[in-house]
């Protein structure tokens, strides 16, 4: 339960009548299970560029799913509409559904079972709900971080964005489960630009503060007031920094990097339907197949990545899953091999699970639930706590990377390279200075086992983004991912100008 109460409005709705036509219908068709989903989708969308505001956006998705396994086939329907008699005739779609696909199944579904969840309900933590707040005033705060930036010399251009989020769920399903839940969730930013016109080039600087499922309290504070002031002083830096030479370097590095490359080479590759190429939709299939569980060896045994659908604050974090599955945590890699999976209902009985481990999501009312990445997360030395500095104190001569930008990884999600947003050359165990046109590359095994060391519980943090893709027609779903700073030897570097024919 979080600090605040579902939304009377939402509760205001005939949430129960709706469940009990729809399940009172599906079961009369001959459904032998049944799920009504009542969804509802708030965002706001700001943003801002040089202190002007460039667009203000603001939406508001309501309906009721309703999905049925009859004769051991799936059928789906939503509608707009939410009326008893909506729910009912909606329930008779789905149900006409998956009585005309039962021809093409082969594959019966069969659904782990899960306990029944009476009258649950459930809120993210939060401090101040951001539709609460007037936009005029999200706007002044957007317009003062940009003004900050903008009078620093050398910058020439500011952009400043924020999205917003608040979802709200019914669950209910003939087993008897009625579950209500809301979460609110932020992705702020913003951007400096520098630009030299005489060599016809510019760089960028972006905030490194990342998203969560906090509330409007998560704009102010600390960390932006630090992260502002300085952004100046490290992009006139960038800048003039001198190109990266090419070639197999020690890495640090930061969590505001890794959570990336923990996301496309082990988020993805471990949801289970994946690695048994049923999905193949925006990220492809996976190296990690069902065969090697328990003995492929991912990494270097101090590798302890967890999967949770609890973690506070993460995007991705829930207290049930859209099958009515209670939120967990569970190791997906433990000692350097790979031990587990993301599942849902469907796809845990396949592995030979008793129980869900609760992945299904879906983003929309007019969207079938799938199977979605947890926060996925890999665990800081439980042991000692390590900084930063001291991971940087064992490094001859190589380079710490710090925040996100570019990626790519194959449909194996097997080799990939990534950039960053700055990259500081290590000398002697010391930060001496930036560097620029970093990219590191590898086998997602050759990487992860090159592990020497992670950091501490104090160099831990939560990443993230809104924008996971997955499936046809494509869903969008927000997950977090935790992680220490770690060392890596021997990664190769590529210099990204020279890659690119300049």
């Amino acid at each position: 339960m979080g600090t605040h109460d579902v939304d009377p409005d939402f509760l205001a709705l005939p949430l129960r009548q709706l469940a009990d036509a729809a399940l009172s219908a599906a079961r009369a068709a001959g459904a032998s299970h049944a799920d009504l989903r009542v969804h509802r989708l708030r965002t706001q969308s700001i943003r801002l560029r040089d202190g002007k505001v460039q667009s203000v956006v603001d939406g508001d998705e309501l309906g009721l799913a309703v999905r049925v396994i009859v004769d051991g086939t799936w059928g789906f329907a939503s509608h707009a509409e939410l009326t008893a008699e909506s729910a009912a005739r909606t329930a008779a779609r789905a149900v006409e559904v998956a009585r005309a696909l039962r021809s093409l199944n082969r594959d019966p579904v069969e659904l782990a079972a899960e306990p029944v969840h009476k009258d649950a309900v459930w809120v993210s933590a939060y401090e101040v709900d951001p539709f609460t707040v007037p936009t005029a005033d999200k706007v002044g705060l957007l317009a003062e971080y940009s003004g900050r930036l903008s009078a620093a010399d050398g910058v020439d251009h500011v952009t400043a964005s924020v999205l917003q989020v608040k979802e709200q769920t019914f669950y209910a399903d003939l087993a008897g489960s009625r579950i209500t839940q809301q979460r609110v969730r932020l992705h702020p930013e913003l951007e400096a630009t520098a630009v030299d016109a005489a060599a016809g080039s510019f760089e960028t600087m972006r905030t490194l503060v990342p998203p969560a499922g906090r509330g409007w309290e998560y704009l102010s504070g600390d960390d932006w007031d630090a992260e502002l002031a300085r952004i100046p002083e490290w992009l006139a830096e960038k800048a003039k920094a001198p190109s990266v030479v090419a070639g197999p370097t020690d890495l640090v590095i930061d969590p505001t990097n890794l959570w990336l490359t923990i996301h496309e080479s082990i988020g993805h590759a471990t949801e289970y339907d994946r690695a048994i190429g049923y999905e193949a939709a925006y990220a492809g299939t996976s190296f990690a197949t069902p065969d090697q569980l328990g003995t492929l060896q991912y990494g270097t045994p101090i590798m302890h990545v967890t999967a949770d659908r609890t973690e506070v604050h993460g995007l991705a974090s829930v207290g049930f899953d859209d099958d009515g599955v209670s939120g967990q945590r569970w190791d997906l890699v433990r000692d350097g091999v790979l031990v587990g999976y993301q599942l849902d209902r469907v796809f845990a009985p396949r592995l030979g699970l008793d129980r869900s481990n609760g992945c299904s999501y879906a983003d929309s009312p007019h969207h079938v639930p799938i199977q979605r990445m947890a926060n996925v997360s890999l665990q800081p030395d439980p042991d000692r706590d390590t900084s930063t500095a001291e991971l940087i104190a064992r490094v001859e001569d190589g380079i710490y990377v710090v925040g996100d930008k570019s990626w790519s990884i194959d449909m194996q999600r097997y080799n990939f390279q990534f950039t960053g947003q700055r990259f500081y050359r290590i000398r002697d165990g010391k930060l001496d200075g930036q560097v620029r046109d970093v990219a590191y590359q590898a086998t997602t095994t050759d990487f992860w086992g090159s592990m020497e060391a992670v950091g501490g519980p104090s160099t831990w943090r939560l990443g993230g983004a809104f924008n996971c893709g997955k499936a046809q027609p494509g869903q969008v779903a927000a997950v977090s991912h935790g992680c220490p700073s770690a060392l890596f030897r021997g990664v190769n570097v590529l210099n990204t100008r020279n890659e690119g024919g300049q």
